[in-house]
C-alpha cells in the first residue's frame, strides 16, 4: 500500500497555473528525487506535500487520510536557505528538534542525556563537533545548512522534504551529508522527497527520479500552462522508466525531455 497518494493535483496562483494533473503514488520508505527546469513547480509541489499550501484542485493523502490543512510533526523540511534556532547552541538545536518530536516537546533526565549523546554523535558525523557549544551566528552559511539538515533529520519525521538542501555545500561536505542522510534514512525508514538541480545527485540518492515539465507550451504566453510529472525513472534499476505517465491532457506524449538541462 502506498504511503503518499497524489491524485489529480492542480495548483494556480491567481490566473497563473503552476501545476496541472499531477499524480504520484509513493510507498513508505521510498526516496523520490525531483528534477526539472527552474520555475516548473518543484518547490510548490513540496509545499503542497508539507501542507503549507492547499491545492486548487485534487487531493493528497498520507496513509489514506487527507492532509489536515497545516504542517505537522510527521513531515520535516529543509529549504534552500538554512533555518535554525539562533538562540540555541549548535548541539541544543539538534536536541530541540528531537524534543519537538515528542508529545510534550521536552526531554528530562536520562532521556535528555541520551538525546545529547545522539546530538554529539550526529555533529561528529557531519563535521560540526568542534562548534557544538557555539551559536549559529558564528557559523558559515555552509555550516548552518549542515546544521539545518541534521536538525530536520534528528526529529525523525516520517516524511522528509528537502528543497535543494546541498546546493550551498562544497563537494567534500556534500559527500559527507549524502552519507549521513542515507545512513539515517536506513535507520529510520523515512520517506524522502528531494528537489535538486544536480542530476547525478538525484540518481545517486533517489530510488526514483521524477521529472517535472510542461507538456503544453505557448511561445506567445510561456506561463499559460502548468507543469506535470512527465517521466518517472527507477534509479535503482539502471534508470529505466519506473512509470511513464500516460497521456494526461488528450495531447500526444511529449518529446523526450532533455533531462540533463535539469542540472
Amino acid at each position: 500500500m502506498s504511503l503518499v497518494e497524489v491524485r489529480d493535483i492542480f495548483q494556480s496562483y491567481g490566473q497563473r497555473p503552476i501545476l496541472e494533473r499531477v499524480n504520484l503514488s509513493v510507498a513508505e520508505g521510498e526516496f523520490v528525487s525531483i528534477v526539472g527546469a527552474s520555475g516548473c513547480g518543484k518547490s510548490t509541489f513540496l509545499r503542497l506535500l508539507l501542507d503549507q499550501e492547499r491545492p486548487t484542485r485534487g487531493e493528497i493523502t498520507v496513509d489514506g487520510e487527507p492532509l489536515k490543512g497545516e504542517p505537522d510533526r510527521t513531515r520535516g523540511i529543509v529549504f534552500q536557505r538554512y533555518s535554525v534556532f539562533p538562540h540555541l547552541t549548535v548541539r541544543d538545536n539538534i536536541v530541540a528538534a528531537e524534543a519537538l518530536s515528542r508529545p510534550l516537546g521536552r526531554l528530562f533526565g536520562g532521556v535528555k542525556r541520551a538525546a545529547c549523546a545522539r546530538a554529539e554523535a550526529a555533529l561528529e558525523r557531519i563535521g560540526l563537533a568542534h562548534v557544538a557549544q557555539q551559536y549559529p551566528s558564528a557559523l558559515s552559511g555552509g555550516m548552518q545548512q549542515r546544521l539545518a539538515i541534521a536538525q530536520a533529520l534528528a526529529a525523525k519525521p516520517r516524511i522528509l522534504l528537502l528543497d535543494e538542501p546541498f546546493g550551498a555545500l562544497d563537494p567534500g561536505t556534500r559527500e559527507q551529508m549524502h552519507r549521513f542522510l542515507l545512513d539515517l534514512r536506513a535507520e529510520t525508514k523515512m520517506t524522502v522527497f528531494m528537489v535538486t538541480h544536480d542530476l547525478p545527485e538525484a540518481f545517486k540518492l533517489g530510488d526514483r527520479v521524477v521529472v517535472f515539465d510542461k507538456t503544453r507550451w505557448d511561445p506567445h504566453d510561456p506561463a499559460a500552462y502548468g507543469a506535470t510529472i512527465t517521466y518517472d525513472f527507477d534509479a535503482r534499476n539502471g534508470g529505466i522508466p519506473y512509470q511513464l505517465n500516460e497521456d494526461q491532457d488528450g495531447l500526444p506524449d511529449p518529446a523526450p525531455h532533455p533531462v540533463a538541462e535539469a542540472g
